[in-house]
Parts: structure tokens; C-alpha cells; sequence
């Protein structure tokens, strides 16, 4: 609560209480894990939801982010909410303005381009260029065409957030699994971390041309998710590198990855041949890794917004939190994982950050402000009376991540795959 709102104003809370819902998924979270004869997991709680924010300083800035590459602009027929986190990003706003010159304000020149534009041909043009944009929905309007393809496949009229396939018999009941991490930034690497506290091993997997990243971001955090895990780095333009990273897969437990679809299949990696094989493999994209917005682009910030999870503030919608949907598709995620790891059958698990958010999205109009306690505090008004609003906090990092690459080869050698 303390990251959503204006940063003049008081901290907001929104109605579909993502709070409420981290606190149940770790819970069960704690159930699944497995119990190992005199270690218990040091499992974190709903502070997972601002640590970023605690590590990075930041505060509740709205109608930017926390991080200040987020906000929603207002369309001919809506809202879009548009983020650009990357230098290459601002540098494809004159491409997607549709002119030549750089704007002395892109975001200014972002508003008025967007006003004469429905929000979902502003998402349309913007996606096409890689940008990570997103027509916000209103609350209850119809399914939008990913979502409805994703209650079709599933034939369940409710949705959900995760589809699951079931696949062949697991070849190794480990008391340790193996998870390979092929993910990035924050979802997947907070899916690793927690298979990890709950007693996996794991090896993370980078591109040499391409390292995670959250590598050049803040050391505290990246050093809290990938403390304890295995860093191995492989050169995936080499037909070495490729047949090695497929051979550390056939090695795995649980697969962890969070890439479009196409760009597995540009390496030569089938998800679903290693199901059938006996692996679990978790995919965490922005909108599921099927149907006709597979490829699109998202990340925390404009997918929650996509879910309709944002505050309504006079004529402004108000992200929620920081970057939420990554922390909350991570929790999920690794929710999901750690059920397959309790069966006897692999499963791809299909995990869109937009439905995850979604599942906690309530009605923009009902917010909860904070009220001013004395000279610096805030406190919400609950049923069980006033309640102190928490700064964001941080747990800290048992030991430094692994420097890039640093495992490469006791991992191979290890698993047989040098």
C-alpha cells in the first residue's frame, strides 16, 4: 500500500487486496514444500511485494511508476498504459509517434499521439515496434480476444490464471530437484528463489551474449534472488553452446523459463517433447505462451495495468505498487511448480503475468486511503481497526550471487554435459 499512490498524497489501496492473495499462496506455498528432517524453509512473507522498492529507494511516484517508465496515457476510448524501462525504448518513440524527430518531451508528444487513437490501436502499434504497451480494460468489459482464447482452451467460462498440461511420467523423484532457470529480472528468478528456500537446487542459465539484465541493477536484490544457485553461462549462437543447454534440460527436474515462444524455437528447444519426456516446465510470459498475444511484450507495470489492476484518481488511473505483476507471478508460479514436483508426472505449466494479476483485480473507483497518524505515519481503516501502513522492506542476502558464469564448468562436468 505504501508504493500506490500520488507521491503528495496518501498511500492507496485497491480492492482486490493482492496483499491477501500473496499471504494465501505463500501459505500454501508452506504446505507443499517439502519437510526435511531438521531444516525448516526460512519461507519470506507478503514483504516479497516491495523489496525491489525497499533495495532501490523508491516510493509511490503516481501516474508514473515507482521506477518512472510506467504511466497510463488517455485514449480516444480508454487508457494505454505504456512502459519504457530500456534506453532502446525511448529511442523508438519517434517510430512509433510515426515521425522523424526526436520530441523535446516524449511523454508529452506520447499523450497527445495517444489521444487520437483507440487504446487498442495504440497497444497494436506499439507492440509491433517492441515497445511494451497495453490497452487497459475497463472493469468487467467483455474478454479481450488473448483473454477469451485462454478460457477456450481451458473450457472453463472463469479463466484462470494457469493452464496446465499433463505429461509423462517424471524419470527422477529427487529429494533435491534440479530446477535450470532460463528466466530473467524478477518473476522467474522469485519462482527460482523459492523452489530454492523449499530445498531445490539451482542452476541458472544466461547467454554469453546476453547476460540477465538485473545483473546491472541493484547487487542487494539480485544477490537475494539468486543467493545459493549455480551460475552457468552458455553461448547460444554456437551449435556447442545450443546442444549443451538442451543436454542441462534433459538433466532437469523443473525447467524454468520466461521467453516468447518463438525465441524457443529459434534455439531449437520443444517444451512440450521434454514434458512428455518426464520434465516439468514452468513458462511465465506476459499473456501465456498461446494464442494470438503470445509474442507480445509486458512487464510489470503495463501487465497489471492490462489486468485492470490500477487505481482510479480523479480522471488519472494510478499504477498499483511496484512493478507488481512480476512478484506476484513469481509467488504463483512457484506455487503451481512446487504442486507438479509433489506428483509423479511432469507438466507445462503455463503462467500469464496478466491473468495473474487479473485473479486480483477488483474495481479501479473502490479504493481505501490511508489517513495521516502524527507527523510521518499513515494508517488504513479495517475491520480490525486502524492499521499501520508498512515502508517496504528487505530481507537480507545470505551470501553474494554467483559472478556470471562462475559454476560453467563444475556444472557440465558434473551432469555429464561438458
Amino acid at each position: 500500500m505504501a508504493l500506490t499512490g500520488r507521491l503528495d498524497g496518501p498511500p492507496l489501496a485497491p480492492a482486490g487486496n493482492p496483499a491477501g492473495a500473496v499471504r494465501a499462496a505463500l501459505a500454501v506455498f508452506s504446505l507443499l514444500a517439502p519437510q526435511q528432517p531438521g531444516r525448516t524453509p526460512r519461507l519470506p512473507g507478503v514483504e516479497l511485494l516491495g523489496e525491489r522498492a525497499a533495495v532501490m529507494g523508491l516510493r509511490r511516484n503516481a501516474p508514473w511508476s515507482c521506477g518512472g517508465a510506467f504511466r497510463t496515457l488517455a485514449a480516444s476510448d480508454g487508457s494505454l498504459g505504456l512502459s519504457l524501462p530500456r534506453a532502446d525504448d525511448l529511442s523508438m518513440v519517434p517510430a512509433l509517434l510515426e515521425h522523424g524527430d526526436d520530441p523535446a518531451d516524449p511523454w508529452a508528444a506520447l499523450e497527445s499521439w495517444t489521444a487520437d487513437r483507440t487504446a487498442a490501436e495504440a497497444a497494436a502499434r506499439a507492440q509491433l515496434l517492441g515497445l511494451a504497451g497495453a490497452a487497459v480494460p475497463r472493469w468487467q468489459a467483455p474478454a479481450d480476444e488473448q483473454l477469451q482464447h485462454r478460457r477456450d482452451v481451458l473450457a472453463v467460462p472463469g479463466g484462470t490464471s494457469i493452464l496446465s498440461r499433463p505429461g509423462g511420467p517424471r524419470r527422477r523423484l529427487r529429494p533435491s530437484p534440479l530446477v535450470v532457470d532460463l528466466t530473467s529480472l524478477w518473476a522467474g528468478p522469485l519462482c527460482a528463489h523459492l523452489l530454492g528456500l523449499a530445498g531445490a537446487e539451482v542452476v541458472k542459465v544466461e547467454s554469453t551474449r546476453r547476460p540477465d539484465g538485473a545483473r546491472t541493477g541493484p547487487p542487494a536484490f539480485f544477490d537475494l534472488l539468486h543467493q545459493g544457485h549455480a551460475a552457468v553461462a552458455l553461448d547460444f549462437t554456437t551449435a556447442d553452446g545450443r546442444d549443451q543447454l538442451r543436454r542441462l534440460i534433459e538433466s532437469a527436474d523443473v525447467v524454468l523459463e520466461a521467453s516468447r515462444p518463438r525465441a524457443l524455437e529459434q534455439l531449437g528447444i520443444d517444451a512440450g517433447a521434454s514434458v512428455d519426456r518426464g520434465t516439468i516446465w514452468t513458462s511465465i510470459t506476459a499473456y501465456g505462451r498461446t494464442g494470438p498475444w503470445a509474442n507480445r511484450i509486458g512487464f510489470g507495470d503495463d501487465v497489471a495495468a492490462a489486468a485492470g489492476l490500477v487505481l482510479a484518481d480523479g480522471d488519472d488511473l494510478l499504477p498499483c505498487g511496484d512493478a507488481i505483476a512480476d512478484p506476484l507471478t513469481g509467488i504463483i508460479a512457484a506455487v503451481a511448480t512446487q504442486a507438479a514436483l509433489r506428483g509423479d508426472r511432469a507438466h507445462l505449466i503455463d503462467v500469464s503475468m496478466r491473468d495473474v494479476a487479473a485473479s486480483v483485480a477488483g474495481d479501479p473507483h473502490d479504493v481505501t486511503a490511508a489517513i495521516r497518524a502524527g507527523e510521518t505515519g499513515w494508517v488504513v481503516q479495517t475491520v480490525d481497526g486502524l492499521i499501520p501502513v508498512a515502508e517496504p522492506s528487505v530481507r537480507r542476502p545470505d551470501c553474494p550471487a554467483a559472478a556470471f558464469g562462475h559454476d560453467t564448468a563444475e556444472v557440465l562436468a558434473r551432469l555429464g554435459v561438458a
